[in-house]
């Protein structure tokens, strides 16, 4: 549940994402006009002349010092959104919550006479009547909430986001025309963080739903919600990227926007120039709890495939493939030999998981998934998050410097798989041009971390030191060949030019490093 009055914490090295109310919708200017299917054309007006003019007047300069060119349009193009407002506002709904929290009581309670300790009968009572203080009971402290919402039925379904909801005890939704209605919470999935409520209503008012996969970036976009429990508040803003991973578990290719969204406005609608809801706002980056320029919606296509299997069965399932990734940069696309800093690079497969299963091996760079590209390492959860359990995707794998295309079977993300199995032994020695000093493993460290090989990293310096390596990590494999002694780590490091990859076990985590070495 969103608890209005407070605000994010933030880290050292990154900024806190910030879960509020997305909603955004500025007026501008020109013409949209509604047709007889609830659909609404999208309207757009030519800045006047004597605005553009100087825009037109500079461009001489631009010509002479290159290749003319034609212009790309005859002005710039300003959406009109105050119809989209007026037939749409009536669906979007304010939600208010409660909940309750419990909280230990302040201060201890005095058992027995309070007597100063320097009274000669203070050390009787402390022996004897047992401890002086003892806590309080907890006792449950009522939460309130708000964020908002939109109704996609006549009979009051309604899509928000989970958070907004969790740990509610009542949920109460207002209208635009002021009326109230008590929900009930049909069900919410917090990976995605969409939520479906229902109200005991007939003939409400709908809004259109679009296709998020539509959308481009640079579209006008605009919300409707209720930031700081201001209703019914309309902002607008750009696309600024689609398909954008955020640093949770969510696993949703988010669309950003600069929408102006703020604490309220969570679950609101996102809606395009049609008037189509395309996206549920969710998430803010912010380092003050506020507004800073960057909004992020769960697409609608994404958000409506959980409203389906909630509506239907009151749960969600979601697919796993049973990998770790991360991200193909340019050292590792050297390592690997790639054409290009493209794909998700498989740090560890779960054993006995969907990729196990399908002969995923760590070290493989899958580029494809089902015939679409994956350009960054967040693109592969986002693809997958539109799957099933039990759907059968193709994938490609760049593997020893050529394709292979394999074909997994995706399981249940809530069934419970083994750790990935670790690699095989090693030898003291130093590897001066990695700059790392390697041993072997001995038995009481294979058997308290798990780890059946590998060479412990005495110390790192160099080209390893500055590429992140650290003492005591424990090396598997160099550009995915599994190395258990030194002379295997000298032989592939002797055969690279540029970089490396090296696959490192940091305690429970395994990650590649790129180490420049050319």
């Amino acid at each position: 549940m969103h608890n209005e009055g407070a605000i994010t914490a933030i880290t050292a090295k990154r900024l806190t994402l910030a879960l509020v109310a997305a909603g955004a919708i500025g007026g501008a200017i020109g013409a949209i006009s509604v047709n007889h299917n609830n659909a609404l054309a999208s309207g757009v007006v030519a800045v006047p002349a004597a605005v553009a003019a100087p825009v037109a007047a500079a461009a001489p300069a631009v010509a002479a010092a290159d290749t003319p060119r034609a212009p790309i349009a005859a002005g710039v193009l300003l959406p009109d959104f105050t119809q989209i407002v007026a037939h749409n506002g009536p669906a979007v709904v304010n939600i208010r919550v409660t909940g309750s929290t419990k909280t230990a009581a302040e201060g201890r309670v005095q058992r027995g006479p309070q007597i100063d300790e320097d009274d000669p009968f203070f050390e009787f009572f402390r022996r004897f009547q047992g401890p002086q203080n003892t806590p309080r009971s907890q006792r449950e402290r009522p939460v309130f909430g708000t964020g908002s919402g939109f109704i996609i039925s006549p009979d009051g379904v309604i899509l928000t986001n989970a958070h907004v909801v969790r740990d509610a005890k009542e949920v109460i939704v207002k209208m635009q025309d002021r009326r109230e209605y008590r929900a009930r919470v049909l069900g919410s999935d917090p990976k995605t963080d969409v939520a479906v409520l229902k109200i005991d209503a007939k003939n409400l008012p709908t809004v259109p739903v679009g296709r998020s996969s539509e959308l481009k970036v640079g579209e006008w976009v605009l919300a409707i919600g209720s930031p700081f429990g201001l209703e019914s508040s309309v902002t607008a803003g750009v696309v600024s990227a689609k398909g954008r991973s955020l640093p949770d578990d969510s696993n949703v290719p988010f669309i950003q926007t600069d929408v102006a969204v703020n604490p309220g406005n969570s679950g609101g609608p996102l809606f395009n120039t049609k008037g189509e809801v395309i996206g549920i706002n969710s998430q803010i980056y912010s380092q003050t709890g506020g507004y800073m320029g960057l909004s992020f919606a769960i697409p609608i296509d994404v958000a409506f495939r959980i409203k389906e299997q909630i509506v239907a069965t009151g749960k969600v399932q979601h697919a796993k493939l049973g990998v770790t990734v991360q991200e193909v940069n340019q050292g590792f696309a050297d390592s690997f030999k790639l054409d290009s800093p493209e794909g998700a690079l498989v740090a560890n497969v779960e054993k006995g998981g969907a990729a196990d299963k399908a002969g995923i091996k760590s070290g493989d760079v899958i580029r494809k998934l089902n015939g679409q590209p994956i350009i960054a390492s967040g693109d592969l959860p986002a693809m997958l998050g539109l799957a099933k359990p039990g759907d059968k995707v193709a994938l490609d794998i760049w593997r020893d410097g050529k394709v292979v295309r394999l074909d997994a079977r995706l399981a249940n993300a809530d069934d419970k798989t083994e750790p990935g199995e670790r690699q095989d032994t090693a030898s003291a020695d130093n590897s001066a041009r990695l700059g790392l000093a390697l041993r072997q493993l001995d038995p009481n460290e294979r058997r308290s971390s798990g780890i059946a090989s590998g060479l412990v990293i005495e110390d790192a310096s160099g080209a390893a030191a500055n590429a992140g390596v650290q003492p005591g990590d424990v090396l598997l494999s160099v550009n995915g060949r599994v190395v258990t002694t030194v002379a295997q780590v000298r032989d592939v490091v002797g055969k690279s030019t540029k970089s490396v990859a090296l696959l490192i076990q940091r305690g429970a985590d395994r990650i590649f490093i790129p180490v420049r070495i050319g």
